[in-house]
């Protein structure tokens, strides 16, 4: 047995666990003919799942997301951080 200590990062499982969740949503917002990115936008600036379709449980893994999180999460990528 190892006698040393394992570091565990949440913060990079919590970002693989929402690009997981986003990129099914996204798929499935593709499948049924929306355009993903301006479906997301208008789940997130205003929380109604009725932006997100039903197909593949897509509706409810979106559900799954905090908000805040995702927006600090986008927020850093795209900054590069």
């Amino acid at each position: 047995m190892d006698d040393f200590t394992r570091k565990y990062d949440l913060a990079l499982e919590k970002d693989a666990e929402l690009h997981q969740i986003l990129s099914k949503v996204y798929q499935a917002l593709e499948e049924k003919g929306y355009n993903p990115i301006n479906q997301i936008v208008g789940y997130i600036l205003s929380e109604d799942p009725t932006y997100i379709t039903n197909h593949n449980g897509a509706r409810t893994l979106i559900r799954k997301i905090d908000r805040d999180e995702l927006l600090q999460v986008l927020v850093r990528r795209y900054l590069g951080q």
